[in-house]
């Protein structure tokens, strides 16, 4: 056969619109670039409209995203309809969230980790690696720009620069374990923060991340 479909997990940046207002978000997005330009240049992302006033002029809000240089994926949780319509007329899917049915689930079939993956190398820039149903165990350095993703826990005894994304499959008791956390992204289950959420006094320290009431926490070890 000439194509192939697989599934796989890649890291993607929900953006959650809030207002309407061409300005304000304009202004939003650039200070949020302006804290870590590297990440955020030409960074994909889904825009989440559940919390989008009905009455929005969809195409200038696009046009201002896609004027801060962000690629858009598609749309979630667009609950208007005339709103819905025009987004797919302008070209982009509409994705369902599927999180909170999981998490319904009392997170009965995800809990189901058999095993560990150990990795003992360098993590290097441009390298995603993935521990399906199970932790993911790591004996060095993660370098930026490297990805690690596990359904279960992820320890990391050495320098974490990279992005480090537990419980990917909706897991959201799932913890990260770090002996000296410098990451550019750290998620559990979906919610994730930034680098400039790290406290000071915890950079370059040993340091824990988890979820508690859907927010991230990073506390000193």
């Amino acid at each position: 056969m000439p194509i192939k479909f697989q599934g796989s997990v890649f890291t993607t940046l929900v953006l959650y619109l809030k207002s309407n207002k061409i300005e304000l978000i304009n202004y939003a997005l650039k200070k949020k670039i302006k804290e870590s330009p590297f990440f955020f240049q030409n960074a994909p992302i889904i825009i989440n409209l559940s919390l989008f006033p009905d009455s929005s002029n969809w195409k200038k809000i696009k046009k201002i995203i896609l004027k801060n240089n962000f690629f858009i994926l598609g749309i979630s949780e667009c609950k208007n309809e005339n709103l819905k319509r025009k987004i797919i007329n302008s070209g982009f899917p509409i994705f369902s969230n599927n999180n909170n049915l999981i998490q319904k689930k009392k997170n009965k079939s995800i809990k189901k980790i058999y095993k560990s993956i150990f990795y003992k190398n360098t993590i290097r820039s441009g390298q995603t690696i993935y521990a399906r149903k199970s932790d993911l165990i790591i004996t060095n350095n993660v370098n930026e720009g490297s990805e690690i993703i596990a359904d279960g826990n992820i320890h990391v005894y050495g320098k974490l620069n990279g992005r480090a994304l537990a419980g990917a499959h909706g897991d959201f008791t799932r913890k990260i374990f770090s002996t000296h956390l410098f990451s550019e992204l750290l998620s559990i289950s979906g919610e994730y923060c930034l680098m400039d959420s790290i406290p000071k006094n915890i950079l370059n320290k040993s340091a824990q991340i988890y979820l508690k009431n859907g927010i991230v926490k990073i506390k000193k070890l």
